[in-house]
This record gives structure tokens, sequence and C-alpha cells, in this order.
């Protein structure tokens, strides 16, 4: 017999409703700032809102070009990028080492000991070492993006923050511990507990994939509390000191790729951790580890736009090097095209990066659809980059970097990187859950004036207030869906010639709208259940987004770096000619495709109609479970926790 997952709170199994319901309190309900992102699903390209583009001060900008170069010359010196890939580890002196230059404190105001670096600056890091080593950014950023510093830079007290930041600083490495055998992306199901014990917290749980868990010195762990006399309860967050007697790291997690990183299995067993270690209150945890994850989810498209940027320069050095049919590599069709993507697709995602980025750090942006969005494209489109090198290397592309040297050719580590993007489509929200996490705010306006509408529960009443209030917001909003600046033949003239891109991103915004208001017309509240119609919505938001952020950084090179002002037009152009080919088939996928016979021949294999296909071969996976039991309590396994310092 299956079992049947019980909810934390205590209230019964864990229902489709109640897992929407758990995910849905913990959703940021108010826009009470300005979101581009938000504004382009409702069919509005508000490019004053990005252009100009933003920019840093003078003194971010001084402080953060100071710490890139002894940052780089720190990289170049004193790691060794094919060590941590032979002996999968990053050496705790090169730890040491990053620690002593502040690269642990890059995040964290001066006043506890960081750096206070902008968000642009902690991204271009993260570029920078991830380039050397994708588990250099992974520790790096793991640390500082869902680690302890970012939580308690929003929601820690100030006793809080002067006890644990300047630790971080100076280099107490920090871990995130949500996950858990039996729940990913369902927070409903979580089976860890916070009892309430006077003035403490008593935690139990087994926490999976708890990246920089097996070196960590100071963890944030989420656990449910339950509800008694004088206690809310609910998922909450905690700061758990590492050494805690009753925490045991069971296992270090080897992967395909990121090899470096030390990532774990991290059982807790009655750990006593004081009321003033909460992060907030009681039952904010998911609300907290969303809100950390607005900016925090920058840091992966960064690493991503990296890997990219890196991939584009061995390309182009062994394109124009390796000779095939008489000329060069690079000078025959069907490898220019691959090149031209790889350009194409570097600037843009570095541009989504930097406006993300120069977004939050200049303040009063609201930017959970904008991270979302890169977070989604670029471990999508890096992969695909990453993939096209290994292809234009052909079989040194398949090659380890290790082989390549041993024979005397340069070790170039491109089946690494491929390995190593593979997990950007997986971790921090894999591609199908920012999908649906990004279509739920696309939709946010409508299920606001439409909620009891399409409510099945709601009585004759509700429904008619429901139907009124939406019918006044349709027929507001439907008629500016009909035309706008993009149809104007000299709209956007301030981009000069990129401004027919623009035009083409204000029509395709108008036409997302409409699509999105069809789709909630046909399906209503079954809307949540076409997911890969919501996911091409959520693509066509992304590409569109990709294309206003690339008109945009190039208009700003132009300003600010006259020389290069052509090259990155025409960088732009490129792009956006290729993202209008996918968004018009993005397009005629919506109502053009086989989601229905598809899902009819998924529920047949399900169902085992088609053993027989299965037939002839053998499965060599090893014997266990599909999902280990994490039942609590003490460990019997060797605690494999070490420290670096």
């Amino acid at each position: 017999m299956t079992a049947t997952p019980s909810d934390p709170a205590g209230s019964g199994p864990v229902t489709e409703e109640r897992a929407r319901q758990v995910a849905e309190e913990a959703r940021e309900k108010v826009w009470d700032r300005p979101s581009f992102g938000k504004q382009l699903f409702l069919g509005r390209l508000r490019i004053d809102l990005i252009h100009p583009h933003p920019r840093p001060d003078a003194d971010a900008r001084t402080a953060g070009e100071k710490f890139l170069a002894e940052l780089e010359r720190f990289c170049a010196e004193r790691i060794d990028a094919e060590a941590i890939e032979r002996d999968a580890r990053i050496p705790d002196e090169v730890i040491r080492g990053l620690a002593e230059i502040g690269a642990f404190g890059m995040k964290i105001d001066t006043e506890y000991g960081g750096l206070g670096l902008s968000q642009r600056y902690f991204n271009r890091a993260l570029m920078l070492l991830g380039s050397v080593n994708a588990s250099l950014g992974a520790l790096v950023s793991a640390h500082q993006s869902i680690g302890v510093p970012q939580p308690l830079k929003l929601f820690g007290t100030p006793e809080q923050k002067r006890e644990f930041l300047p630790r971080c600083a100076r280099g107490e490495i920090s871990a995130f511990l949500l996950t858990e055998p039996d729940v990913g992306s369902d927070p409903a199901r979580l089976h860890s507990t916070a009892t309430p014990d006077g003035d403490d917290y008593i935690i139990d749980g087994v926490k999976l994939w708890t990246t920089n868990g097996v070196v960590a010195d100071l963890l944030v762990v989420m656990a449910d509390v339950p509800r008694s006399q004088g206690h809310r309860g609910g998922i909450t967050a905690f700061v758990v000191e590492g050494d805690s007697p009753g925490i045991t790291v069971e296992n270090r997690n080897a992967f395909m790729g990121l090899r470096g990183i030390e990532n774990g299995v991290t059982r807790l067993h009655q750990v006593g951790v004081p009321a003033g270690n909460r992060i907030g209150e009681e039952g904010q945890g998911l609300k907290i580890a969303l809100t950390t994850l607005n900016t925090g989810r920058l840091s992966l498209p960064a690493i991503c736009a990296g890997s990219s940027k890196w991939c584009l320069r061995v390309a182009r050095e062994w394109a124009t090097q390796r000779v095939q049919w008489g000329k060069p590599l690079g000078q025959h069709e069907a490898v220019a095209g691959k090149i031209a993507f790889m350009a194409a697709t570097s600037f843009a995602l570095e541009a989504v990066v930097e406006l993300s980025s120069d977004l939050a750090d200049a303040g009063g942006h609201d930017i959970r659809i904008e991270a979302a969005l890169a977070k989604l494209y670029a471990s999508e489109l890096a992969w695909l980059v990453g993939d096209e090198l290994v292809q234009i290397r052909g079989g040194r592309g398949y090659e380890t970097a290790a082989s390549l040297a041993a024979r005397g050719e340069r070790g170039v580590p491109a089946e690494q990187v491929l390995r190593d993007l593979r997990i950007n489509r997986i971790f921090e929200g894999s591609t199908e859950i920012m999908h649906l996490m990004i279509a739920r705010e696309a939709v946010d306006a409508h299920l606001s004036v439409a909620g009891d509408l399409i409510d099945p529960k709601a009585d004759g009443k509700a429904k008619a207030r429901a139907g009124a209030k939406a019918g006044k917001f349709y027929a507001a909003w439907l008629p500016t869906l009909a035309a706008g600046r993009g149809q104007l033949p000299n709209g956007y003239p301030e981009f000069g010639s990129l401004a027919r891109h623009l035009r083409y991103v204000e029509r395709a915004a108008r036409r997302l709208a409409r699509q999105t208001f069809y789709g909630m017309a046909r399906w209503q509240g079954r809307m949540e259940h076409h997911q890969r119609y919501l996911a091409r919505l959520v693509d066509i938001g992304a590409e569109l987004f990709a294309m206003s952020a690339a008109c945009v950084r190039a208009e700003m090179i132009v300003a600010d770096e006259p020389d290069r002002g052509p090259q990155a037009r025409e960088l732009a152009d490129a792009f956006c000619q290729q993202a209008r080919l996918r968004v018009e088939a993005l397009f005629d996928r919506l109502w053009t495709n086989t989601d229905d016979a598809d899902r009819h021949l998924a529920g047949a294999v399900l169902d085992g109609t088609y053993l027989w296909l299965e037939e002839g071969i053998l499965d060599p996976s090893l014997p266990g479970p599909w999902i280990s039991t994490a039942q609590p309590g003490e460990s019997t396994r060797e605690n494999v926790h070490r420290s670096t310092r």
C-alpha cells in the first residue's frame, strides 16, 4: 500500500488543494512597486521602467571594480580548476583565501564586516568565479544568496545581524536546508518539525541536497512548528549552528557536474535552537524563502551568463584554428550559424543579468518576475550554448580536459561545462516549476478580479459580485490591447536601428496578454492544469524581456562606450532577430500542438498499457527504494561534516 503523506500542520493528508493553499499563502500578494515584468504580461511595454538603463553610482563602481581586480588575481594565481574537478573538492586553502579577500562577505554590509557590494558587482564576481570552476560560483552563491546572509538582511533582527553576519563575512560558510527526500517543490509535504520547548525549539528531520551543508558552520533550516497554545505554527525559518549536538551529515552527494560542491544529507535529531534564532515569525518560513529568492535567483543567471561567454570564447578560438575542407571551421555556414547564436545569446544573457541586477540595486522596483524570468531563461539558453560548443569541438568536445592535455593538446573542459550547466535547469526551481510560478504571477490580475467567478465552491452571490468586478476590469483593460505604440512606424525612435524590435515587443506583449485572456476565458479555474500552454506563455514573456534588455543594454553601451556602440547594436539586432523566430513559433504552438494526444498517451504509459515497449533491455540501476526513508530519529551513520577553517 502506498502511504498517504500527511500535512505537517496536522490537518490530514496533503491534498492537491492543500498543497496549492500552502504555496499560495507563501506568495507575495501585494504589488506596491512598479514591475516591468508584470506590465509586460498585461500587454504593456513600460520601457520607461528600464530605459535609460539604471547604472551603479560612483562609489559602488569603485568598490566593485577594486574587488573584481583582486578576485581575478586570486583566481589566476591561487586556483587550480583542474584539481577541483579531479579531486571533486575545493581545497580548504582556496576557501580560506577567498575568505581573506572578502568573497564570503560581498553582499554583507560594511557595518557587519562585509564588502557591501552591489548586486551588479556580486553577480559579476560570480561570473568570474564560475568561469574558473562552476563549483566555486555555487559555493559563494549558496552562502550569500540563499544561506544566512540574505534572509537575515531582509528579515533578521538587529541582534541576529550583529551576531551572525560578521561571522559569515569572515568566511564561516552557510547553507540552506529546505528540501527533504520526499519534499521538493511541494512544501506542504514538509516533515521536519520544530517543537517549542520553553524558550527553545527542538528540531527533528532529514534534509536532502544541502548545498554547502557538508562544510557549513551556519544553517538556515526550514521546519514546521506544530500549532499549540501561544504558537501559531507553520513552516518557520531558523538559524542553526552547524556543529550543534544532534546534527549529523550522513552523506556527501556526488553529481553529474559541479563535482566540487559540498552537498549532503543532513539529519537533525533533537537539536535545540534558541527562540532568538528564529527568523521572522512562526509560519513565515516559506514567505521568507521566496522573498529571499527574488534577488537570490539572480546568482544562477550570472553564472550561466559567464559560462556562455566562456563557451563563445572557446568556440571563436577553435573555429579560427581548426581547418576543414580547405578553410577554417567557422567559415562554414553550419558552424557560423552556431557561433552567431552563441554570440547573440551571450550578449542577451548578460543584458538580462545586468538589467535585473541594476533594477535590484536601484530599489523601488518589484523584480520578482524579472528575477524568475532571468533564472528560467538563462538556465535554458546557456545549456543550449554549452551544447553547441561541444558540437563545434566535435570529438574533442566529448573528451575530458585531462585526456586532451595528456595527449598534448589544450585541455579545454567543454564536456565539463555542459555537465555543470545541466543542473541549472533543475535547482532553485526547475524549469517546469518556474513556468508555473511565473504563470501564477502573470495571471494574478485576472485571478484577483475573477477569483470567485471561477471558483466552483463560491456561491451565487459571490459569483455575481466577482462578475461585476471582472466586467469592470475587462471593459477598461481589453480595449488597451487593440492598438499601441508598436504599430506606429516611428515608435521608439530613441533606439535607432533597434526601434523595430521594440515595436515588435510591444505588439507581441499585447498579443500575449490577449492569449492569456483567451486561455482564462476558455478554461477558467482549470487553466492551471494546462501547464504546457502556460509554459509557452511564460517562454514568450521571457523572450520579450530578453529582447527589451538587449536593446536597452545596447543603447547604454552606445552612450557610455561609443566605440563599442555599433557592435553592441549589431549583437542586439542579431539576438532580436533570432528571438522573434522563437516567439512566433511559440505563438503558433499555443493552439496548434499535441498536448491532448500527449496527455492521453502519457496516461496509457503510466497505466502500464505499453509495458511491451520496454522489453529487450536490462536495467543496470543499483537496488533500493525510489525515495529513501527519512524517519526522524538518532543517526546511525558516521558524521562526514568537516570544517574548512
